[in-house]
C-alpha cells in the first residue's frame, strides 16, 4: 500500500489509532520516564511516538531521547500519523528536529532514520505500527521485527521487547527469553525497567557501573 493511500485512511482515525496502543494486561504498568505528564501520556498510548522516542535513545539523555516525540507534536502542531512522516520533506522534517532546543544530539540523522522508520512501517505494517508486535506470535519473531528496525541494534530491540513486555503486557510466547537479561523479572537494566523514581535510580547506577568497568578496562597496566 502506499504512503499515499496509508495517509488517505488514517487521517480520520489517527486519534484512533494512537490511543490503542495495546492491551495493558495482567502486572503492566504506565510509562513513568523522568519526563513530562504529557510526554508520559503520548508514549503510553501512542506505538509511534513510543517508536521514535526509542529511536532516539542513543547518545543522548533518556529525558531527551522521551521528551522528543512530544516536543515534535508541538512543532508540527498536531500528532503526525506514519504516513504523513513517510512522505515529510527530508530537508523540511530535518528543520524540524533541528530547531533549538534540537530533538537530538544529531538531529538531522536522525530525522532520516525516524523517516525510515516511518517507511517501512507503512510498506510492511500498512502504517499501523502497534501491528508489529500485535501479530507477532513469539518472541522470537517479535525481536526480529524490531531487530529489523532503523537504528534498532541488537541490545536495543531485546530492551523494547522488554519494554512491550514488562510495561505494556505484550507477551507473545517465549518473550522474556527473546529480551534476554533486559526480560528478567526484578532487573533494573534499562529503559523497560523505569516504574517510578526508585526504579530510575537503580537503573542509573547499573549504567554507571557499566561505564566505570569499561572506562577501568581501557585504562593502561600499572
Amino acid at each position: 500500500m502506499s504512503a499515499r493511500a496509508v495517509r488517505q485512511r488514517s487521517t480520520l482515525r489517527a486519534y484512533v489509532l494512537t490511543t490503542r496502543l495495546i492491551d495493558p494486561g495482567e502486572g503492566a504498568v504506565t510509562m513513568a520516564m523522568p519526563v513530562e505528564p504529557e510526554a508520559n501520556e503520548l508514549l503510553s498510548r501512542s506505538p509511534l511516538a513510543l517508536l521514535i522516542g526509542m529511536v532516539l535513545d542513543q547518545q543522548v539523555p533518556l529525558e531527551r531521547a522521551f521528551s522528543a516525540p512530544l516536543d515534535l507534536v508541538r512543532r508540527l502542531g498536531h500528532e503526525p500519523t506514519v504516513a504523513e512522516l513517510a512522505d515529510f520533506d527530508p530537508v523540511a522534517l530535518a528543520g524540524i528536529f533541528s530547531e533549538r532546543p534540537a530533538l537530538h544530539r544529531y538531529p538531522k540523522a536522525m530525522a532520516g532514520r525516524v523517516q525510515d522508520l516511518a517507511r517501512l512501517i507503512v510498506d510492511q505494517y500498512d502504517g499501523e505500527p502497534e501491528r508489529l508486535w500485535t501479530t507477532a506470535k513469539t518472541g522470537d519473531e517479535l525481536l526480529k521485527r524490531v531487530s529489523a528496525l532503523p537504528g534498532f541494534g541488537a541490545q536495543k530491540a531485546q530492551i523494547f521487547v522488554a519494554l512491550l513486555g514488562k510495561q505494556f503486557g505484550v507477551r507473545p510466547r517465549g518473550w522474556r527469553e527473546a529480551a534476554g537479561k533486559f526480560g528478567a523479572k526484578g532487573s533494573h537494566l534499562s529503559v523497560a525497567d523505569i516504574s517510578d523514581a526508585d526504579s530510575l535510580a537503580r537503573v542509573r547506577s547499573y549504567k554507571q557501573e557499566l561505564k566505570a568497568a569499561a572506562k577501568a578496562a581501557k585504562a593502561p597496566a600499572s
